[in-house]
C-alpha cells in the first residue's frame, strides 16, 4: 500500500486462516492444532540452542488492581512447578542443563528464554513446558519475590530520569497509565496474592496466544517434531484472550500539560517532552517512519545535535519512539547545562518548532541514518541466542511479516515521510513537558518563570 510516499509491505496483524508467513530465509514457521505459533531460527555457528516462550501479556493487560503483576508473574515462573516442586530442585535443573536463562516483562509482551547445549533441546523444552502449564504459586515463594520486584521499582525510583518518566507517563495517558507501565505499583505488588497469579494464567497463558520459539544448532524438522511432542497437549483456551479481555483505547492527549519537580536526587537537571505517537494498528507506516526520525536526530551533524549540545547548552540531547500495537509514545530528553536552563529550553522548543521544515533534514542526513539504523539492525542479528527476543517482540506488537520487512521499510523513507510524520504527531500537537531538578537548581534558575504553557 501507498502511505505518504512510503511504499510499505507490512502484513496484516492478525493472519487468519494464512497457511504460511513471510520470514527470513532461515526462519521456518509453523502453527500447531492447539494455536500455538512455532518459529525455528536455523544458526550453526555455535552448538547451541535458544528456546523462548511468549506470552501477549504485560502491563496493557493491567487495570489497576493488577499494575505490576504480570511482572511479578514472570518471576514466579523461575519457581515451583509439577515437575519440580520448589525453587530449589527447579535451579538444580538449570544447573544440570547448563542453562543461562531469563525473562522480561514488557508493555504487550512477556518473554521466558533458556539457552543451553543443542543435545539438550529435548529436555530443555520439557523443562519450559513444565514452567510455562503446570506452575504452583506457593504462598511462602510469593512472600520472598515480592520485595524482589519492589525492590526493582525502588531502585528505578532512585534514578531522577525515571521519576520524570513516571511522572510523565501518568499524564500523558491518564487512567489508563497502568497499561503503559510494566513495572507496576508498590501496593499492588506488595499485596498480591496467588489467586491473582491464576488469574493472569487463566487469562493470557494459553497456546493460541503465545509464541514458542527454538534457535540455534538445530534443524526445522526435528525441532518442529520436538515442538509438537512436547507442546502438542496442551489446550486451547476456546477463546482469543485480546478479543475476550480487550484493551481500553487510549485517549487522546487533550492539552499540552507542563510540570515541575523538585528531588534532592537531581544532581543535574533532567527535561522530557513527550507525545502520542503511531501505533502499529492504526499506522503502520508511521512506526517505521518515527524511528528514522529519531535517528537523523541523534546524529552529530544534525541541526537537533548542532543547536543543542555542539553550543554547550546540553551535554545530552535524545529523542525516542517505542513501536507499539497500541499508541506508542514519542519521548524527547534532555540533561541541560545547570547553568543554561533556560536557554537550552528555548532553544529546544525553537528545533521543535521547525522539525517539519522543508530543510531542516537534508538528503545526506538522511541516508546516513537510515545506513546507521541498518548496520544497527545487522549488528543486532549477529548473536543467535538474541534473535528469539528481537523476534517476539515484533510478533507480540506488529506482526512476523513487520519483523521481516523493516529493513526494506525503513530504506524506502523519504524526506516527505519525515515531514508528514511530524506534522501528523508532534508540531501543533499537545504533549507533555516535565523538569526535574533539585532545590537549589530550582531556586537559581527558576524555572517557573519560563517553562510553562
Amino acid at each position: 500500500m501507498k502511505r505518504n510516499g512510503l511504499l510499505l509491505l507490512l502484513g496484516l496483524a492478525c493472519m487468519g486462516a494464512r497457511a504460511q508467513h513471510r520470514l527470513p530465509a532461515n526462519y521456518s514457521w509453523q502453527r500447531l492444532e492447539n494455536g500455538l505459533e512455532v518459529v525455528v531460527i536455523e544458526n550453526h555457528r555455535v552448538p547451541l540452542a535458544t528456546i523462548e516462550i511468549a506470552v501477549k501479556n504485560g502491563a496493557y493487560t493491567e487495570g489497576p488492581e493488577y499494575s505490576g503483576l504480570s511482572h511479578l508473574f514472570e518471576h514466579m515462573f523461575f519457581k515451583a512447578n509439577k515437575d519440580y516442586p520448589d525453587q530449589e530442585k527447579f535451579i538444580r535443573r538449570t544447573e544440570e542443563l547448563g542453562a543461562i536463562w531469563n525473562g522480561t516483562t514488557d508493555v504487550e509482551r512477556v518473554n521466558y528464554f533458556f539457552t543451553f547445549a543443542k543435545d539438550s533441546l529435548e529436555a530443555g523444552l520439557r523443562f519450559m513446558n513444565a514452567a510455562m502449564r503446570y506452575p504452583i504459586y506457593r504462598a511462602e515463594d510469593m512472600t520472598k519475590e515480592r520485595p524482589v520486584v519492589d525492590g526493582e521499582f525502588q531502585r528505578a525510583e532512585s534514578d531522577p530520569g525515571f521519576q520524570l518518566w513516571h511522572e510523565s507517563q501518568k499524564r500523558l495517558w491518564g487512567e489508563l497509565v497502568t497499561r503503559k507501565n510494566p513495572i507496576g505499583e508498590h501496593d499492588v505488588i506488595n499485596t498480591a496474592t496467588p489467586e491473582k497469579m491464576m488469574i493472569i494464567k487463566d487469562k493470557y497463558y494459553h497456546p493460541n496466544n503465545s509464541l514458542l520459539i527454538i534457535a540455534g544448532d538445530v534443524t526445522p524438522n526435528e525441532a518442529f517434531r520436538l515442538a509438537r511432542n512436547v507442546w502438542g497437549d496442551w489446550a486451547h483456551s476456546g477463546f482469543n484472550p485480546l478479543e475476550k479481555y480487550p484493551i481500553p483505547p487510549f485517549q487522546p492527549l487533550a492539552k499540552t500539560d507542563y510540570f515541575i519537580k523538585q528531588s534532592s536526587i537531581a544532581q543535574t537537571p533532567y527535561m522530557m517532552l513527550s507525545w502520542q505517537g503511531p501505533s502499529f494498528a492504526d499506522d503502520s507506516a508511521n512506526t517505521v517512519v518515527a524511528d528514522v526520525f529519531s535517528a537523523v536526530l541523534r546524529l552529530n551533524a544534525s541541526k537537533w545535535k548542532q543547536a543543542l549540545v555542539d553550543k554547550g547548552l546540553a551535554p545530552y540531547a535524545d529523542m525516542g519512539y517505542s513501536t507499539c500495537h497500541y499508541t506508542g509514545p514519542i519521548a524527547i530528553t534532555v540533561v541541560p547545562t545547570p547553568t543554561k536552563l533556560e536557554e537550552c529550553y528555548r532553544a529546544m522548543m525553537d528545533q521543535i518548532a521547525h522539525f517539519g521544515d522543508e530543510d531542516y533534514i537534508s538528503e545526506e542526513l538522511l541516508q546516513t541514518a537510515k545506513e546507521v539504523i541498518r548496520r544497527n539492525e545487522i549488528r543486532s542479528k549477529e548473536k543467535p541466542s538474541s534473535l528469539p527476543m528481537q523476534l517476539s517482540y515484533q510478533w507480540a506488537s506488529t506482526s512476523l511479516e513487520y519483523y521481516t520487512d523493516y529493513e526494506a521499510n525503513l530504506m524506502r523513507v523519504t524526506r516527505a515521510d519525515l515531514r508528514n510524520y511530524v506534522k501528523r504527531y508532534i508540531t501543533g500537537k499537545p504533549f507533555v513537558a516535565g523538569l526535574i531538578l533539585n532545590e537549589e537548581m530550582a531556586k537559581t534558575a527558576r524555572p517557573e518563570t519560563f517553562f510553562k504553557n
